[in-house]
C-alpha cells in the first residue's frame, strides 16, 4: 500500500506542476499558486487513503483548499499526515526564474510535527555528516565538524543560505570561517535537502526559513538518511501566540529530524516546475508536456527519479 501511495503522490505533484507551469514568467504569482493548489486538491480526491493536512496553505479561514486540518482522499485506506507546498518558489516562477517545484511529504498519522506558519532556524547535512551538527554551537564549529566528517578542508565546504537581510551576520561568520557560500533567492526545501543529494555541490544548509518547509525537508531527509536540527523562531506576537496555543512553550527547544518527521515510513515526492539543481522544469511540446519528479520512501530506502510524458488530447490542445 505504501509503495502504491508513493507513486500516486508523484501524480499529485505532477498535476500541480503542470497547472502552475502555464504561468511561468507571466508575473502573476497568485494565479500560479491558485492553479497549483486547485490541481493538487483535485488529484488528492482520487486517492484511496485518509489524509489530514498538517502543513498546508494556511488556516481554514485563510485558504479555501488544502488548509491545515483539511481531510483528503476517499477516507478508505491508511490514515496519514500530509505536508504540502503546491508551488514552492512562487515568486521565482512568476518572474520566470529557476527552482520552482511542487512538493509533498506524507507519514502515518501523528508522525509529522504540526508547526505554526512562522520561521525556524535550521541546519541540515547529508548522510555522511549525520550527527556532526549541533545548532546550539557556532556556525564555525559546525562547519569544522562537517568538514571533518566529510574528510574535506574547511575552505572546500559549501554552505547554502537564503539571501535575506536577516542572514547578514550568518553570511559573514561563514566567510570568516573560510567556507564557501551558495546564496539562493528562494527554495528552502530544495536547499535543505541538497546536502543529502549526491553531486549537488552543497555540504550544509544553514539559516532561518519557513517552519512548514522545515517539516517537509525533514521528511525528505529521513528518506535520504540526512540530518536536520531546528529551533522555532516566531516572527511576531501573533506567531508567538499561535505557537503557544499549539503547545510550543519552550522557544529554545532544539527539534531533531527524528522529532519533526517521526517513524520509519516517511514519504516524499516533488516535481520540477522551472529548472533547478534537483529537478528539470515542465517542458511543453506538440504532444503535451514532460515532467521530472523524485519520489522517496524511507522504509525501503528507495529513491526514484521519474521522467513522464503527458499526452494531452486534441481538445486540450485546442486542435
Amino acid at each position: 500500500m505504501e509503495r502504491n501511495l508513493a507513486l500516486e503522490f508523484v501524480r499529485v505533484t505532477e498535476a500541480a506542476a503542470l497547472a502552475a507551469a502555464r504561468w511561468m514568467g507571466k508575473g502573476d504569482k497568485n494565479k500560479a499558486d491558485g492553479a497549483a493548489v486547485e490541481a493538487m486538491r483535485e488529484r488528492f480526491n482520487w486517492l484511496d487513503f485518509d489524509g489530514e493536512v498538517v502543513i498546508g496553505e494556511g488556516e481554514k479561514d485563510e485558504a479555501p483548499q488544502l488548509y491545515t486540518c483539511e481531510f483528503l482522499g476517499s477516507k478508505k485506506g491508511p490514515k496519514m499526515d500530509i505536508a504540502i507546498d503546491p508551488l514552492e518558489c512562487t515568486e521565482n516562477l512568476a518572474l520566470g526564474k529557476p527552482n520552482a517545484i511542487s512538493v509533498l511529504a506524507a507519514a502515518p498519522r501523528g508522525c509529522l510535527l504540526k508547526v505554526p506558519g512562522t520561521y525556524m532556524d535550521q541546519i541540515s547535512v547529508g548522510h555522511a555528516a549525520k550527527g556532526a551538527i549541533d545548532i546550539t554551537r557556532s556556525i564555525k564549529e559546525n562547519i569544522e565538524e562537517v568538514a571533518f566528517a566529510l574528510d574535506k578542508k574547511v575552505e572546500d565546504v559549501t554552505v547554502i543560505v537564503l539571501d535575506r537581510p536577516r542572514h547578514k551576520e550568518l553570511i559573514q561568520q561563514i566567510r570568516d570561517a573560510g567556507a564557501r557560500i551558495r546564496l539562493i533567492e528562494h527554495g528552502t526545501i530544495s536547499g535543505g535537502l541538497a546536502p543529502a543529494i549526491s553531486n549537488s555541490g552543497i555540504d550544509m544548509m544553514a539559516g532561518i526559513g519557513g517552519a512548514p518547509e522545515a517539516v517537509i525537508t525533514a521528511a525528505a531527509l529521513r528518506c535520504l538518511g540526512g540530518d536536520l536540527q531546528a529551533v522555532l523562531k516566531p516572527h511576531n506576537d501573533k506567531a508567538k501566540a499561535q505557537a503557544a496555543a499549539m503547545g510550543f512553550h519552550d522557544l529554545a527547544k532544539v527539534f531533531k529530524v527524528e522529532e519533526i518527521a517521526k517513524g520509519d515510513s516517511n514519504l516524499f515526492a516533488a516535481t520540477g516546475i522551472s529548472d533547478g539543481p534537483l529537478l528539470k522544469g515542465v517542458s511543453f511540446s506538440s504532444f503535451g508536456a514532460t515532467t521530472h519528479s523524485i519520489v522517496m520512501r524511507q522504509h525501503s530506502g528507495t529513491i526514484r527519479f521519474i521522467e513522464a510524458n503527458h499526452h494531452f488530447n486534441k481538445e486540450r490542445r485546442g486542435l
